[in-house]
């Protein structure tokens, strides 16, 4: 009877110690989040086809979820693989692979725009910088020119006929006392010839006759060069 006991007393106990033995196991197993992240990140890093790869990991509870950018497919499944050590009950990859992202076609695009569009501004600029100068330049030359063109004027009152000859004040009063020598009306007469101002005629002296003074007048008015005649000829007898 005493050795039933004992045998039924041993079988008590040994139900009561299994299960705590069991859970110290099990609590040996499991590996707590901060060390699988180590271990992933670890292993990413030293894969040599992940290098230059932006992969952030993270871990809730075994769970692993990666993040951030690959560059094909190939390096996603990779990643994936890589992250499923021993203690991670799953793998979540949220990795976008470069090539077929649209934020970054966005962005290439919109960097492919903006330079566009500065090249655009520079060229707009380079044009009207040029047009403002073409502007300002043929203002100068026109400002040269008619400069230019008036001291001519003031130099050169005309060109007389196919002879090529200057026209000056000068030559002005030869011509008219020139022509009052051959002209009949004028014997007898005594005039002096002033020429100033370019072209400006002043006849002085004394005429015989009115139609002696009108004949002088009308020679001075007809030569080259003359603007206008300033007639204070008197009519009498020659002094």
């Amino acid at each position: 009877m005493r050795f039933r006991n004992l045998i039924a007393a041993l079988a008590v106990g040994a139900l009561t110690v299994a299960p705590a033995a069991s859970a110290q196991t099990s609590s040996a197993a499991k590996v707590d989040d901060s060390t699988l992240k180590t271990r992933v990140e670890t292993r990413l890093m030293n894969d040599a086809t992940l290098k230059g790869d932006n992969i952030v990991v993270s871990v809730d509870k075994g769970v692993v979820t990666l993040s951030g950018t690959v560059h094909n497919q190939a390096q996603k499944d990779r990643a994936k693989q890589l992250a499923k050590v021993s203690g991670v009950t799953d793998v979540d990859s949220k990795l976008e692979v470069e090539s077929t992202s649209p934020s970054t076609i966005d962005k290439a695009e919109a960097k492919t725009k903006k330079g566009a569009k500065e090249t655009k501004d520079a060229t707009v600029k380079g044009a009207e910088k040029t047009k403002d100068a073409t502007v300002k330049g043929a203002e100068k030359t026109k400002d040269a020119t008619v400069k230019g063109a008036n001291k001519t004027g003031e130099k050169t009152k005309d060109v007389a006929g196919t002879t090529g000859e200057v026209i000056t004040d000068s030559w002005i009063t030869t011509k008219i006392k020139a022509d009052f020598i051959n002209e009949d009306a004028l014997k007898d007469s005594d005039i002096n010839v002033d020429t100033n101002n370019h072209g400006v005629v002043t006849l002085k002296g004394t005429v015989a006759t009115a139609a002696g003074k009108a004949r002088a007048e009308e020679i001075a008015k007809t030569t080259k060069g003359v603007t206008r005649v300033v007639n204070t000829l008197t009519i009498g007898p020659k002094k």
